[in-house]
């Protein structure tokens, strides 16, 4: 009579993915992937609305009635720029984070609630490609969660926050205390 071994699984159960985390401590490394898209994301509009020309989006905040049109392009954009790159090395981020939320809040609000949730609506497909109709306000509420992770859970590894942190961390200072004869360090 032969005995036959049984295969292992080839997938990890529960507890086996539990141990690779707590041993490789991966938890820590969830927040680079939130800042690296939220970041990206936020550059990259920015960057759009220079390439596109400022007036464009001048005038598209004119047109749904924005008050100081251009200051509030101009802050908008340089909050997309300055805010994305911060989140993208993870910089200050708790201070950058703010006037990103306000910019999509003010989005949700004034641009995408009427559309409802959904971000993608396909209209149509014609010979020209897809149609797609106007964005609603889910990848607004998607960049807010991550942004409100961060703020939550910190920049995680790799990250400028950390290099301040550590670089400028206060080191107890040792006074010595002069006695008669000895010098006592506390």
């Amino acid at each position: 009579m032969s005995t036959v071994k049984a295969q292992p699984p080839l997938t990890m159960s529960s507890s086996g993915f539990q141990a690779l985390r707590s041993r490789w401590n991966l938890a820590r490394w969830a927040p680079i992937p939130l800042r690296l898209i939220v970041g990206y994301g936020f550059f990259a509009h920015g960057i759009a609305k220079l390439e596109r020309g400022p007036e464009l989006f001048v005038e598209i905040l004119q047109a749904i009635g924005t008050p100081w049109p251009h200051f509030m392009a101009w802050l908008t954009i340089l909050v997309e720029l300055f805010g994305g790159l911060a989140v993208l090395l993870g910089a200050f981020v708790p201070w950058a984070s703010a006037p990103m939320i306000v910019v999509l809040l003010v989005a949700i609000f004034t641009v995408h609630l009427p559309f409802g949730f959904t971000s993608i609506k396909l209209m149509a497909v014609t010979a020209d490609g897809p149609q797609f109709g106007p964005p609603g306000y889910e990848t607004d509420l998607l960049y807010l969660a991550c942004l409100a992770t961060l703020l939550l859970t910190g920049s995680g590894p790799l990250a400028v926050d950390n290099w301040i942190a550590t670089r400028f961390r206060r080191k107890p200072r040792r006074f010595a205390m002069k006695q008669p004869g000895r010098s006592i360090g506390c």
